[in-house]
């Protein structure tokens, strides 16, 4: 069986990220064992893949224009993705909102995500929240060897989350998140002579936060702002009956952000978020003999430098820190770096500019962004414009666009304050 377009090959990049394990997929990137002996593995390409690397992607507009940061924003109903512990001190009484991005939009036109959020305050300092994350790649046609059509398939994935968010003090707030996770890219079909199913795998997101209270700049009143949190800590994802299983893209995400009432009617805020995926570096691995010794034993290939990536969630977890075959220098690289400054007008009209860093030996993705909102009493519309400065970003010269919605709770007496303004004397 074959299939026969572009975005065949994209389904097939999809399948080998997700359904390799990471003894396979793991290489020398410098060719050899050999031939990156004596090199700086710290400037050497060892990108680190996951399972569903859909988790990974900022679904909207407003983050969007400010470099995909946002741990540590004002509330919105966007918190949901970023930190749904915000929404514990979220002013409306509820809120949804709509997010649309489309992929690799100059390739293939039909491959999109698109993400519905809400929020309910169930009294003061109590909030829950929830999501659909859903990414579509398009229609694929399955062919024959001769090139008759055997059927068509819509590979697609989706996430669902429930979030509860506490204020734990006057400044504080926590949030555990649930998330459901299905990923069908295959159709049950054969890959390689593998028979696929639908990967399905649940996670859990805890997140932190803190707003500062009468803090004075330059004689301008300020709020700082600070975030933590802790996203896709599950098992991991497999997509056949044969074992292997991939990690979720775990991630830590931290960051703080300062917001700057520069008077009556104009807001500043600036804001940086920093991330690192929770999953081990994939380590080199002998590719061929080396002064008489195997490079595979009991089946397995010989690690050369990092350490064996087949180990379980938690230890996983906390291999992710020290594991890199470069040392401290590629853990540090391994951390993303995105920012963005945010201006206000009244309250109603948004100007944001942002930056997205990864690091060359990583994935190389970097790019600019600008946006814009605007805010009624009830509806908020933001569009978000990446301009890369690497040229390997799915997103590239592409629109992102938000329509959001948030209502006040009716204030008590307000209808007997109307009736006694009415029947007032002129």
């Amino acid at each position: 069986m074959k299939i026969d377009n572009l975005k065949a090959y994209l389904l097939g990049l999809l399948v080998l990220l997700n359904i390799s394990t990471f003894n396979a997929s793991a290489q020398v990137q410098g060719g050899n064992g050999s031939n990156v002996l004596g090199q700086n593995l710290a400037k050497t390409d060892n990108v680190i893949t996951t399972a569903v690397p859909f988790l990974s992607i900022g679904p909207d507009a407003r983050e969007g224009g400010l470099g995909d940061a946002g741990v540590a924003q004002d509330p919105s109903v966007n918190s949901t993705y970023w930190n749904p512990s915000e929404l514990a001190f979220i002013d409306q009484q509820m809120g949804f909102s709509a997010s649309y991005a489309p992929w690799l939009r100059y390739l293939v036109p039909d491959i999109n995500l698109s993400y519905l959020s809400w929020f309910y305050k169930l009294s003061q300092g109590q909030t829950i929240g929830g999501s659909l994350r859903y990414f579509s790649l398009g229609n694929i046609e399955f062919t024959d060897n001769n090139g008759v059509q055997t059927g068509t398939f819509n590979p697609n994935e989706f996430a669902l989350d429930f979030s509860y968010s506490r204020q734990l003090g006057d400044q504080w707030s926590g949030a555990m998140t649930g998330r459901y996770i299905y990923s069908n890219l295959t159709g049950a079909s054969a890959v390689n002579g593998l028979y696929t199913r639908p990967g399905q795998s649940f996670a859990v997101d805890l997140s932190t936060y803190y707003h500062s209270k009468d803090l004075q700049i330059a004689g301008k009143k300020c709020l700082f702002r600070a975030g933590v949190d802790i996203s896709n800590l599950g098992p991991k994802i497999s997509y056949s009956n044969d074992g292997i299983a991939d990690f979720l893209p775990m991630n830590i995400r931290l960051g703080p952000s300062l917001t700057m009432n520069l008077d009556d009617y104009n807001k500043l805020t600036v804001l940086v978020d920093f991330s690192k995926l929770l999953v081990p570096t994939p380590p080199f691995y002998w590719l061929s003999k080396v002064n008489g010794s195997d490079s595979v034993k009991n089946g397995q290939p010989v690690i050369m430098e990092g350490m064996n990536p087949n180990v379980s969630v938690t230890d996983g977890i906390l291999q992710s820190f020290y594991d890199a075959p470069g040392g401290l220098t590629e853990e540090l690289n391994e951390i993303d770096i995105s920012g963005g400054v945010e201006y206000w007008y009244d309250n109603q009209f948004a100007f944001r500019v942002g930056f997205f860093y990864e690091n060359q030996y990583q994935g190389g993705r970097q790019y600019l962004t600008m946006g814009a909102g605007f805010k009624m009493n009830v509806l908020n519309i933001d569009v978000a414009y990446l301009l890369p400065i690497s040229p390997n970003n799915p997103l590239e010269n592409t629109l992102r666009l938000t329509l959001g919605f948030s209502f006040d709770k009716p204030k008590a007496g307000d209808k007997k304050d109307d009736a006694q303004d009415g029947d007032s004397p002129q």
